[in-house]
């Protein structure tokens, strides 16, 4: 039987000075309280009470025990309510993890403007290091978790915070060396710049979007923002988010190539813990980044 039960009862038949007064206080009945009271004695090997047919004193070894099971039921309930207001307010340890890429780009100044609007919530931010499994970043001690893909998993909760828009470009130098795309097909035939983790290109929206996967590499790596800067100095063509390719692609160093045609947004989820009580810290991070894509958005080329 669990200890803590037997504990309580104990303590409130001290109290009380009775199993029926305890059974009053407890809603419960003399003779289980009695059994409760049995049950403890045996487990700790002792007699804790000495009955009589009109009321319980308690033994010497009786009322240290009462005192100390006081104490621990003292300290967990204060535990407990402290936990219970943690949870409902707005500071501690948040700890965060993406995948590099994001967290370099849009991602890392919003996190930046929350840690500095909650100074009570200490961020912990860390780029990489996820596993291909949604729910590891739970298991390695995180709070919350970004992806750009769709998820399907219901051991997690999921938002989407915002839409990362894209676009296929390249420098004034590479299109006048090696010319532009008339069609997507024509990607075939020019040197591309890769990320490691984005092999297949979508260009197109809806049932007019095609699939081609990249063969002639002419540079990878895992940094969107090196590919941006291998397109400015001409060596290929590039699917780079917008936001960090903006300045370079008004002031000329990049042009969009297949304007009509667009490439898809990425949308970016945040994922965290299942359950419906969601802690505050966790509600009011999300509710703040969510506010902060949508007070900063990208501003579309041309204007």
């Amino acid at each position: 039987m669990d200890r803590l039960l037997l504990m309580h009862s104990f303590v409130t038949v001290a109290q009380a000075g009775s199993f029926n007064g305890a059974a009053k206080k407890l809603g419960s009945s003399g003779s289980l309280v009695s059994r409760h009271v049995a049950e403890l004695e045996r487990q700790v090997g002792v007699r804790l009470v000495n009955r009589t047919a009109r009321s319980v004193s308690l033994t010497e070894p009786g009322l240290r025990y009462a005192e100390f099971a006081s104490r621990i039921l003292d300290e967990i309930e204060a535990q407990d309510a402290a936990l219970a207001d943690s949870h409902d307010r707005a500071e501690g340890t948040l700890s965060i993890i993406c995948p590099k890429w994001i967290g370099s780009l849009d991602l890392g100044d919003a996190i930046a403007a929350f840690s500095a609007a909650h100074p009570k919530i200490q961020v912990r931010f860390e780029l990489g290091g996820m596993s291909d499994r949604t729910y590891d970043f739970l298991d390695s001690g995180f709070d919350v978790a970004f992806h750009t893909r769709d998820l399907r998993d219901s051991s997690v909760r999921l938002k989407k915070i915002s839409s990362l828009p894209f676009v296929l470009c390249a420098s004034a130098d590479y299109i006048e060396r090696r010319g532009g795309l008339a069609h997507p097909n024509d990607i075939a035939g020019h040197d591309c710049l890769v990320h490691v983790n984005d092999p297949v290109w979508r260009i197109g929206h809806g049932h007019a979007s095609t699939l081609h996967k990249i063969r002639n590499i002419a540079f990878s790596s895992n940094s969107y923002l090196a590919l941006q800067k291998a397109a400015v100095h001409g060596r290929g063509i590039a699917l780079i988010p917008q936001r960090p390719a903006y300045d370079d692609l008004v002031g000329g160093a990049l042009k969009v190539l297949l304007p009509d045609l667009a490439v898809p947004d990425r949308p970016l989820y945040a994922i965290y813990g299942p359950g419906q009580d969601t802690p505050r810290k966790i509600s009011v991070f999300l509710d703040f980044l969510s506010a902060w894509f949508s007070q900063n958005p990208i501003p579309a080329i041309g204007q």
